[in-house]
């Protein structure tokens, strides 16, 4: 017991850090799609394909990846479809593990962007961190039914549905607006400056600065030491890091006018009034939708004495071509685009510093309205940081998810915890004193499919079944036993609180060569509960003895199946009056071998063999007769109290015209159901029979 509490502990250890990781991760990369865009282009860009990829498709790519990673933790986390859930996070970890360690081998960039901005790890520590998950999914595959729900299986679809609604929304949001959370050394409320400053005494690191400039259709790549003349065209730069040493949150920020060449960066980090930056990475690839609005904000600029400069790494033709297209009037500087798509994930973006500091940032999509520009800046919105942003972001996000989904696993399991009460209150000696002894058990009906119809055939029945019952509750416990085939599938979506699921046979064979067999283990790993053992069948046409059967149920209940027991007796015993001597001979063959714990995982189903099938039934007398004695038997056996909670069935050509008057008996606790259960209508209008 200690081992097995410690082994569940680890269990769920294991759950929650792989669980917290994804959601992590996922929601990272959901609050800054634009940055998983430009880590996945660096990747293209190292296998030298980015040029075959649009943008389009890295984009979707990121997004896809951040709602995958969120939404696999979210259901680990609240255990939800655990097999499933368990699987594709092995299979996610399957490729990743070894794609870090091509990337920790080789280097091609400088991390991997699995926690975007917020934690940045190197390429060996995200490796490392791929085999800690790994061997952490690794436990968990084997053990993922032994993970347990945090919301019941009912409710599971809020949790599904509203954790992929949120976040879908959350990554649209911060595509359309801004992320709501920077990450970012850029972020509202950044000290420009100091982000730049170098620690006394610590090691410098060098980079070098290559510019691509284009004259008479030839293009070449220049640093500072051989800059060429004004009659080169600029196209682009670069800067790279060819030494090592510490290095700033902010390394890269510079700003050189396009007209005369002039560094302009310390004049816009000194100025201790307003300056406005209008930022475009590329101009060839920024919205030109809102240029009245741009240009309304530069007007603005003008009257208010505040300075206002685009920044782009376009060269001269796209410059003019945009002037062109807007009837921009404000002047352009040169700023590395790596720097520019840090800043601000917009293109364009519009950024407001005052004194080196950044107080406000906003998307072309959310550009300061006329209502912000009737005051001088002093005065306005724009010109005061907001109060406390990252704090009223969080609480935001906080009471769109995290409140909802608390509310929801609080209101989940209360309602279990009031059923369990209820449970615990039906089963104390009070309550039994106050109930006939029938009521103290479990009534059931169950049925058994026999070797009929196909996979697409019991799935559709199923879910019929599933969807009937979980609609209108009924008021007995409800098993369908179904061929070996249709279990996993059916598992999938049976809402397993109200239909039991189990198989019709198991082998007396824990594992090994015997083909064809499928062992109890095989099928307590599909989702199933019960498993039906003896019945006359079996019996009859494969021969099975009680010494197999014994096996049988000891196999079944050493892997957790309850077991639906048949004994019955032939039309000839019936007529020689030996039924009570059958069904009693057949029992202590195979089940009062068990200790009286061990029995309480057994249902009873007495079939009268000459009634199967052949639309003959068994009085309700009759039935009521030898149910009351399989009791006795029971009861000399275990004593009053197991026999008092032991159901049992009858299962012997059970309708709907005869259940009313057959389940009206103390000692028949249900029905084991053949031809009637494979049809939804006939199935239900037995299980209503508890109703009457």
């Amino acid at each position: 017991m200690r081992y097995s509490a410690l082994s569940n502990l680890g269990i769920n250890i294991c759950r929650l850090g792989v669980a917290v990781t994804f959601i992590l991760s996922g929601f990272v990369k959901a609050v800054d799609p634009i940055g998983s865009q430009i880590k996945i282009e660096d990747y293209l860009s190292a296998w030298h394909v980015s040029q075959y990829i649009p943008d389009i498709l890295t984009l979707l790519a990121s997004v896809v990846l951040s709602a995958t990673e969120f939404t696999l933790g979210m259901l680990l986390l609240f255990a939800i479809r655990r097999r499933l859930v368990t699987r594709l996070v092995m299979t996610f970890m399957s490729v990743m593990t070894p794609l870090t360690l091509w990337i920790a081998l080789s280097n091609p960039v400088s991390d991997c962007g699995c926690f975007g901005d917020a934690i940045v790890l190197g390429n060996w520590e995200t490796f490392f961190k791929n085999v800690v998950l790994t061997a952490a999914t690794t436990v968990l595959l084997p053990n993922a039914m032994k993970m347990p729900r945090l919301v019941s299986l009912g409710t599971q679809w809020l949790v599904i549905n509203y954790t992929m609604l949120f976040i879908l929304a959350l990554a649209g949001y911060s595509l359309y607006i801004l992320p709501p959370l920077d990450f970012r050394p850029y972020y509202v409320g950044a000290d420009i400056r100091k982000g730049m400053e170098i620690p006394e005494g610590a090691e410098q690191p060098k980079f070098e600065t290559t510019f691509i400039l284009e004259k008479d259709g030839e293009r070449r790549e220049f640093t500072l030491d051989n800059y060429p003349d004004s009659t080169w065209t600029f196209i682009d730069s670069r800067t790279i890091e060819v030494s090592k040493g510490y290095v700033p949150p902010i390394h890269d920020f510079s700003i050189t006018r396009c007209d005369n060449g002039e560094d302009i960066t310390d004049e816009v980090i000194d100025n201790r009034g307003y300056t406005m930056l209008l930022i475009a990475p590329y101009l060839e690839k920024s919205d030109d939708m809102q240029f009245n609005d741009i240009n309304r904000i530069y007007d603005y600029a003008i009257e208010n004495k505040v300075s206002f400069y685009c920044l782009t790494a376009s060269g001269e033709k796209m410059i003019e071509r945009w002037k062109e297209m807007t009837g921009a009037e404000y002047p352009f500087c040169h700023t590395d685009a790596t720097t520019l798509r840090t800043i601000i994930r917009s293109s364009p973006g519009l950024v407001v510093i005052r004194n080196g500091r950044i107080i406000g940032k906003w998307s072309h999509n959310a550009l300061p309205d006329e209502s912000m520009t009737k005051h001088p800046i002093s005065r306005s919105e724009i010109g005061h940081m907001p109060d406390n942003p990252t704090a009223g972001r969080i609480a935001w996000i906080v009471s769109w998810f995290v409140v909802p989904l608390f509310l929801l696993t609080l209101a989940d399991r209360l309602w279990a915890w009031t059923s369990w009460l209820r449970r615990k209150e039906e089963s104390s000696i009070i309550y039994k004193l106050l109930k006939k002894k029938r009521k103290m058990r479990k009534k059931i009906v169950a049925g058994n499919w026999k070797m009929n119809m196909n996979l697409q055939d019991g799935i559709a029945l199923a879910k019929e079944l599933n969807e009937t019952l979980t609609a209108e509750k009924p008021n007995c416990g409800v098993v369908i036993c179904t061929p070996f085939i249709h279990l996993a599938s059916i598992a999938q979506f049976l809402n397993q609180d109200i239909i039991g699921l189990g198989a019709e046979n198991c082998a007396d064979k824990e594992k090994g060569a015997y083909t064809g067999e499928v062992s109890a283990e095989m099928v307590k790993s599909t989702g199933a509960q019960y498993v039906i053992l003896g019945h006359s069948e079996r019996r009859e046409y494969y021969k099975e003895t009680p010494e197999i059967l014994k096996e049988k149920v000891l196999l079944a209940l050493k892997n957790g199946l309850k077991v639906i027991f048949c004994i019955g007796e032939s039309l000839a015993e019936r007529e020689a009056n030996k039924q009570n001597e059958v069904c009693k001979a057949e029992l202590e063959g195979s089940v009062f071998n068990l200790t009286a714990e061990e029995f309480k995982n057994i249902v009873i189903a007495y079939e009268p063999i000459w009634a199967i099938g052949t639309g003959k039934t068994a009085t309700a007398d009759q039935a009521e007769e030898i149910h009351a004695f399989i009791r006795s038997c029971v009861a000399e056996k275990y004593g009053e109290a197991v026999a008092d909670e032991t159901s049992i069935l009858y299962g012997g050509s059970c309708k709907a015209s005869n259940a009313p008057e057959l389940f009206a008996k103390p000692d028949i606790d249900g029905g084991l159901i053949g031809g009637a259960s494979l049809k939804a209508a006939d199935f239900k209008g037995i299980i209503d029979a508890w109703k009457k």
